[in-house]
Order: structure tokens, then sequence, then C-alpha cells
């Protein structure tokens, strides 16, 4: 299986410490929305689309390459994301909606608590500090060991 991720961690790296986890995991190559070409993605069986949660949605350059994407028709893809307030149903709606458009496959998405100092939450020095924490870090290979096993 060959494995992309593609995802954006800012502030604190909780999106890039689940990413290395299931890269690891998933034998896949990390990389950044700004660094790969649509046409790129056509030599993966498997992508992932992963960033930290700003206002309710995925970080505005993971949703802007996804729109840009040609239809990717049956191309298997997972979500996953960590955010101070955890609640994927929400969180992933818009990006779980571009890629359906776009003719992606889902086939999982994984969230977990961020540690979140966005906005008025940097005053009482953010929620969720220490996270993503081991428990999380194992949930998400977890979770990549179910992906591996699907495709």
């Amino acid at each position: 299986m060959n494995a992309l991720i593609i995802y954006v961690s800012i502030h604190h790296g909780n999106t890039e410490k689940v990413a290395k986890v299931m890269a690891k995991t998933l034998e896949a190559e990390l990389t950044k929305p700004w660094g790969i070409t649509p046409k790129e993605l056509l030599n993966y069986d498997l992508i992932g689309f992963s960033s930290g949660i700003y206002w309710w949605r995925h970080h505005w350059a993971l949703l802007k390459l996804v729109n840009n994407l040609p239809r990717m028709e049956g191309k298997k893809t997972f979500i996953f994301s960590t955010a101070g307030i955890n609640i994927p149903f929400i969180n992933h709606r818009k990006l779980r909606s571009a890629l359906r458009k776009k003719g992606f496959e889902i086939v999982g998405e994984f969230s977990c608590r961020g540690w979140d100092t966005n906005g008025w939450l940097e005053k009482i020095g953010g929620i969720n500090k220490g996270h993503p924490n081991e428990k999380d870090l194992e949930n998400a290979r977890r979770f990549a060991e179910k992906l591996k096993s699907m495709i």
C-alpha cells in the first residue's frame, strides 16, 4: 500500500504528533498541503487529510487544496484532527463534504483532544494542555492499524 498524509500543524505541534504516529504505522509519507500537486496524489492508494481545528473546521490551506483537486473517483481517504473542543461530527463536516464532492471514498475518521490556546483561550492558559497524550497517540496508532488492515 502506498499511503500519504497531508497535514497542517501550526501552534503546538498537536496534529504533527498524531500524523507521525499514523505515518509510522501506515508506512506513509508526510507532506503539507503546499508541498504536493494534485497530479501527485494519483500515486497513492490511501490519502489522509488532517489539521488542527480552527473555528469548527480544518485549516484553510487543507480545504483549499481539496477544493482545487480534480475528481478523484473512488480514491480512498481518511480524515483526522486535533481540537480543543473535540466534536468530529461538526469539526470534520466541511472537509468531509469537500472530499465527497471530489469523489473520494472516506474509509475512516479520527479525532483527539489537542492543547488549544487559540483566541481568548490564551488568556486562561488554554485547554487540554498535555494533549495529545500517550493514550491519544496509542488510539491514533490503533486507528491506523485498522486502516491498514482494511486497505
